[in-house]
């Protein structure tokens, strides 16, 4: 793990005073998505099929900051959508910077060599760039040619002028092991500080549902890519570095039985607070205090409900592997000095014979916005005309 040791001991010293408080659940870090629009179509995406006036709309400076005091998190991660888009974005990091919360922007890249003046190196924050492979694998991921290669260009600028810089990728069942491992080597050899790895969630509106990984099939892909990046490291090649905990990169390789943790990663979007979680759009909280208090998170998770079935995403198990590193230090750091098991028996995993059926609600939030739009356009003429 590559995560800088401030980061480190602050992210400690933040669940400490929530252990000594008694708070069950507390947030590690917000997922703050101020868009929804992005400049590509990916077709493994959930993200980007809302109605044009959905897409037009953005969360202000004001609110990303007044969310993040609402939950409080030490860490923020700015996904979308594509953040580079929002004209107000250098504001809302800087100002998140000065409240001293650690700031990831997820972008694709296609911006960040025309914007990249406008922001800081700092310890509290860092570019995160997405990267699903090499060329030919990240390229038709993303369903546009040239997209990688404008992609490691920015990732090479922004480290030449100090940034941090990691790259998130995203894996699906047509993912290579070799091919992810000789793109890992790469991007270490490239400076990159680190590697933030998850594989991909079904997203009910992705237009491409072929694609999406079953829970073993997870399991035995990362299996075969930590043993290849064993090998690596054998040949002197240097050890891949990542942004997550051994824990976590150990259940992915089967070898640790967790729960999903939905609050550990609250979202906060156009929409309000999203429930469940970052993946799941199940319904919205005006308030964090509101999400927190009458989410019914049991009925959540793998093993509880059909849409979480499969996931093994890091904004649900990441904070459970995050929990038990910290209940269980000697356990972590065995994972860490001695490596992921890559052979021999998995853990056992969750029984889904008890799991609740899906529902489908999105088109209803969605209409709940579209009213809402409409409603505050209508008021707005009307005051105008009455001027």
């Amino acid at each position: 793990m590559s995560v800088p040791l401030r980061q480190q001991f602050d992210v400690a010293l933040y669940i400490i005073k929530q252990k000594l408080r008694g708070n069950h659940r507390y947030p590690l870090v917000l997922m703050l998505e101020p868009l929804f629009r992005c400049n590509l179509k990916c077709s493994g995406c959930g993200k980007i099929d809302y109605p044009a006036e959905i897409l037009n709309q953005r969360m202000s400076v004001e609110e990303c900051l007044a969310a993040v005091d609402e939950c409080g998190a030490p860490i923020v991660s700015i996904p979308g959508g594509e953040p580079l888009l929002h004209h107000e974005m250098p504001q809302i990091v800087q100002g998140l910077i000065a409240k001293k919360k650690y700031v990831t922007l997820c972008t694709n890249a296609l911006l960040l060599e025309k914007k990249i003046h406008l922001f800081t190196p700092s310890p509290y924050f860092n570019f995160s760039v997405h990267l699903d492979g090499d060329k030919e694998d990240h390229d038709r991921s993303v369903c546009q040619e040239g997209v990688y290669e404008r992609a490691e260009a920015a990732i090479k600028l922004a480290l030449s002028k100090g940034f941090r810089v990691n790259i998130n990728s995203t894996l699906f069942n047509n993912a290579v092991p070799a091919r992810t491992a000789a793109f890992f080597d790469h991007m270490m050899a490239l400076g990159l500080d680190d590697i933030t790895v998850s594989p991909g969630y079904a997203y009910e509106r992705a237009a491409d549902q072929e694609h999406f990984l079953s829970r073993e099939a997870t399991k035995k892909m990362f299996r075969e890519i930590f043993r290849l990046g064993k090998e690596s490291v054998k040949k002197g090649k240097p050890k891949w570095r990542f942004s997550q905990s051994p824990l976590f990169m150990d259940f992915l390789a089967g070898n640790q039985s967790y729960e999903c943790t939905p609050w550990g990663l609250p979202t906060r979007n156009i929409f309000g607070w999203q429930r469940p979680c970052y993946l799941l759009g199940e319904g919205f909280a005006r308030s964090y205090r509101e999400l927190m208090d009458t989410t019914e998170w049991s009925k959540y998770g793998t093993g509880r409900y059909e849409k979480c079935a499969n996931c093994m995403v890091h904004c649900g198990y990441e904070p459970t592997a995050a929990t038990d590193a910290f209940a269980n230090p000697l356990k972590m750091f065995s994972v860490a000095w001695n490596g992921i098991k890559t052979e021999g028996p998995m853990a056992q995993d969750i029984d889904l014979s008890k799991q609740r059926p899906a529902e489908y609600v999105f088109s209803h939030h969605v209409q709940d916005a579209l009213d809402k739009i409409h409603a505050e356009k209508g008021a707005a003429a009307a005051d105008s005309a009455a001027e």
